[in-house]
């Protein structure tokens, strides 16, 4: 039987879980005998097949930042975005590779860590979850499926916890924010909804704090202290101590130094309290957002489970404890919770798909669980309808999956081409809510080419699917000829890995050493 695991790929922070004989997930230490990995990646100058990652490369990360990444996952799936280290360009898929490389090597010494599933912010396009898949694929990792990590941390908290309610789990952690809202009953979970932002985490909220150590370097010296990139390498992960020091204490002492010379300063917790209340307030919209998405009031949520390392400052405490009426739940590790229940998600992944590789143990451990999942976010394509009063062409995104319908899902509409003789159809994979196309995210854009001599007005059916593990099919049928173009959803597109880039990737970085 092969070891069935989950990863949390974090911004800050990555962990392994792994299912025990019993189906109960477990964490997996590092190799430096750490529960969590720092997702932080140092490209030595020496030793150019020799890559330093986790608690290592935040160590050299001030020798040399040039040379070093932190905070990758925020541009996953960025085509644009690259790595110049020695005259090769690395992609987030590859750095991000680099560190779950490092996870399964620390994570395979008492036995090879084969199936997983990886985590995901909810609110990941479908461009982002391919992209982690992708990178998992790239470190050796057979990737059965990904989980977001809200639905990851709820699957933890509900198979450990007694639990009948609604639930809202508040996910604040180092790069992204999620907010989930799902019933439970035992071990029966169902989703209603999530919203998200990729780019609302405890990296911003470290740098409120260097904004605080600029602020009043500038007061004292008049001039900036910070001139260079080591320099704010230093004061950003100066910064994150101080975070977590105002987390337990009322303030902390400092001494900055900077050209002009040093300067003592002390920053207390109500001042950077105030400093954050633009994030906090971001965090706020987003709950009000998916409550109202919920149909939900203050008085429907019985639970709220704070996950994310960034909630342990207790402003986020007292805030939803202002809100709710009640303390939040800390039943939960905060740091853990998300790579622990991806490792319950594999398992039951494997029990549906391929239930020969699960041991008798583990799949009765995991036979009440019960989890039923929700698309999250609309997908659509876009047409060009008569306008009934103009009697015009109007472009216009058309949606086809509803955002928030349960999974699996399955949904078809039919289009009609616009011209004679028309011989090809440009067909779009749109991503959002919103009818006007300047207002939804195109994710793919494929050509269908059509038999040639025909009129105008035939009929293309347009199939999207949603399935269990998080996984989009996209299927164009002309009706008249009987063509069909299949989407391997964003393989090629937007600057998204094809199988034949993979395989090659996978291939040169099989001979990179990390450590």
């Amino acid at each position: 039987m092969s070891t069935i695991a989950g990863i949390d790929l974090g911004t800050t922070f990555s962990a392994l879980a792994r299912l025990n004989g019993i189906g109960r997930p477990e964490i997996v230490p590092n190799s430096e005998g750490e529960r969590i990995t720092p997702s932080a990646v140092y490209f030595e100058e020496d030793q150019a097949d020799a890559i330093r990652v986790g608690l290592e490369a935040v160590n050299c990360r001030q020798l040399n930042p040039e040379r070093a990444v932190r905070w990758i996952k925020r541009h996953m799936g960025d085509q644009d975005w690259k790595k110049d280290i020695d005259g090769r360009d690395w992609t987030p898929q590859e750095i991000s590779s680099l560190i779950l490389k490092k996870i399964k090597q620390d994570g395979s010494v008492e036995s090879p860590i084969d199936d997983v599933v990886i985590s995901v912010p909810a609110h990941f396009d479908e461009v982002r979850r391919k992209a982690t898949m992708d990178a998992g694929t790239l470190a050796g990792l057979n990737v059965i499926g990904i989980v977001n990590e809200p639905v990851a941390a709820a699957l933890y908290y509900a198979t450990t916890q007694t639990v009948k309610g609604r639930v809202l789990v508040y996910d604040l952690g180092g790069g992204t924010f999620d907010v989930t809202i799902l019933d439970i009953d035992g071990q029966q979970m169902d989703i209603i909804c999530s919203q998200g932002d990729h780019a609302l985490g405890g990296v911003d909220f470290d740098k409120k704090i260097v904004e605080l150590f600029e602020e009043a370097y500038r007061k004292e010296h008049h001039v900036e202290l910070i001139e260079n990139e080591q320099d704010r390498a230093k004061y950003e992960d100066e910064a994150e101590d101080v975070k977590k020091t105002l987390s337990r204490r009322d303030s902390v002492r400092k001494i900055l130094y900077g050209a002009a010379g040093s300067v003592r300063i002390e920053i207390t917790r109500a001042q950077y309290e105030e400093a954050i209340q633009p994030l906090l307030a971001r965090t706020e919209i987003l709950v009000e957002v998916a409550m109202e998405e919920a149909k939900s009031k203050v008085s429907d949520i019985e639970k709220v489970l704070l996950v994310g390392g960034s909630t342990r400052m207790p402003v986020v405490r007292q805030h939803l404890a202002n809100k709710f009426g009640f303390e939040p739940e800390v039943a939960v590790n905060v740091d853990e919770c998300v790579a622990l229940g991806a490792a319950i998600q594999a398992g039951l992944t494997l029990m549906r798909e391929d239930s020969k590789k699960v041991a008798a143990g583990i799949a009765t451990g995991l036979k009440e669980v019960q989890l039923k999942d929700v698309c999250n976010h609309s997908y659509g394509t876009i047409c060009a309808p008569v306008d009934e009063e103009t009697g015009q062409h109007v472009i216009r995104n058309s949606i086809i999956l509803q955002k928030n319908t349960p999974l699996p899902c399955e949904a078809t509409q039919t289009f009609y081409t616009m011209a004679d003789g028309q011989t090809q159809l440009q067909v779009s994979i749109t991503q959002g809510e919103d009818e006007d196309p300047d207002f939804v995210n195109k994710i793919a854009t494929e050509i269908f080419e059509l038999p040639a001599n025909r009129p105008a007005n035939q009929p293309i059916h347009v199939q999207y699917s949603y399935d269990v593990n998080q996984r989009m099919h996209c299927r164009f049928l002309d009706e008249q000829s009987g063509r069909t173009l299949e989407v391997e959803f964003c393989a090629g597109q937007s600057g998204q890995m094809t199988k034949t880039d993979i395989e090659l990737a996978a291939k040169e970085l099989s001979a990179v050493k990390v450590q």
